[in-house]
């Protein structure tokens, strides 16, 4: 299964050229943790995180209407492909303590944002299918049924 799969529909995104408001408003207004900063070919660029927000605005005393998101944005940005599994996004998430990971194509184009929770929800509903396929078959009274 590919990481885009667990992807929310509709990729939260910004402009370079938008402000960190911008970026802001777009987190409330999709009610994720973070979007993506992309070139004018649509390219990651950045990303913006709720961390961003704490870290570079709120303790740096920027008025978010009049700071750039690419002043304040992460960069450079770790990012998954259309190859890259669960597993190794899931890896990568914990190890290097990310909430979130874009998701780009060959050319480094936005495709989708990963966030922990659509890894966890996708490997909880793997547990629990397995778990009911164990059950399911220590219930089984013997050969044939």
């Amino acid at each position: 299964m590919s990481v885009l799969e667990l992807c929310d529909p509709e990729v939260a995104k910004v402009s370079l050229e938008a402000s960190a408001a911008d970026a802001i408003r777009m987190m409330l207004d999709r009610h994720v943790g973070a979007v993506g900063v992309i070139d004018s070919a649509g390219r990651v660029a950045g990303i913006f995180t709720e961390r961003d927000v704490l870290r570079k605005l709120a303790l740096g005393r920027h008025d978010p209407e009049s700071t750039p998101v690419r002043d304040v944005m992460t960069t450079p940005v770790e990012m998954a492909t259309l190859a890259t599994g669960p597993g190794a996004a899931l890896t990568t998430m914990i190890d290097r303590h990310f909430r979130h990971l874009p998701v780009v194509d060959s050319n480094g184009k936005l495709l989708g944002m990963l966030s922990i929770r659509n890894l966890l929800q996708f490997r909880i509903d793997d547990l629990s299918q397995q778990l009911d396929s164990l059950e399911q078959y220590v219930s089984n009274d013997g050969p044939g049924g």
